[in-house]
């Protein structure tokens, strides 16, 4: 059974990679995701409300999220980094490679999970597919690495507990805007009409069409 399991994963990873490198290399898929990454940083460094220094709300992450659920976790993972890459170049504040895993994830991680989405494309299992990259990317991952790194509070801990408190709030709220947009993009079938996505009723984004 354990061999089994393990031949089916290596098998699953084999054909999300080649599917996502096809994906890649049609010119109109490079220019969604080019779209797409160019939309996340126009949410995110000019619809933002910011109460402080390190709060920020903005929906920098729906475009990322659609890259990953349409062309698959390399698209994804790549249409994160971009946004992030020339979000920080374009804001003053430098580059930290530290900070670009949760849009990362956010990419990789629709990806793999979009086939949730393949059957039906409801409200909660769109929130499912955020969850993992917000809590362990945005809260967790990036409240440690904003105390390792600014040590705002004095010390690590302390620090920490603040970035965990401020940034669960914030997340909270942002994990549904999101949800709810990203549910509303393929309610209006959106991408089903520009053939980037196939209806419920049938098996999910083609992968040779997507790829």
């Amino acid at each position: 059974h354990t061999i089994s399991v393990s031949a089916f994963l290596l098998n699953r990873s084999s054909d999300l990679y080649a599917g996502g490198v096809a994906a890649l290399k049609k010119p109109k898929n490079l220019a969604i995701c080019a779209m797409l990454a160019a939309l996340s940083v126009i949410f995110a460094r000019l619809i933002v409300p910011m109460p402080n220094a390190f709060t920020r709300f903005s929906i920098e992450a729906i475009p990322i999220v659609v890259a990953g659920l349409l062309f698959g976790p390399i698209a994804g993972g790549s249409v994160g980094f971009i946004a992030d890459l020339v979000g920080c170049l374009f804001s003053g504040y430098g580059y930290n490679p530290l900070f670009c895993v949760p849009p990362i994830l956010y990419g990789v991680l629709a990806g793999l999970l979009r086939f949730l989405l393949y059957r039906k494309t409801d409200l909660w299992r769109i929130i499912l597919i955020y969850l993992p990259p917000v809590v362990f990317g945005s809260i967790l991952y990036q409240s440690c690495t904003l105390a390792w790194v600014y040590n705002s509070k004095g010390t690590f801990s302390a620090s920490l507990s603040y970035f965990l408190t401020t940034r669960s709030i914030q997340f909270a709220v942002t994990l549904v805007i999101d949800a709810v947009l990203t549910w509303l993009l393929f309610r209006s079938r959106l991408f089903e009409r520009a053939g980037l996505w196939r209806s419920v009723k049938e098996d999910g984004p083609d992968e040779n069409d997507a790829a």
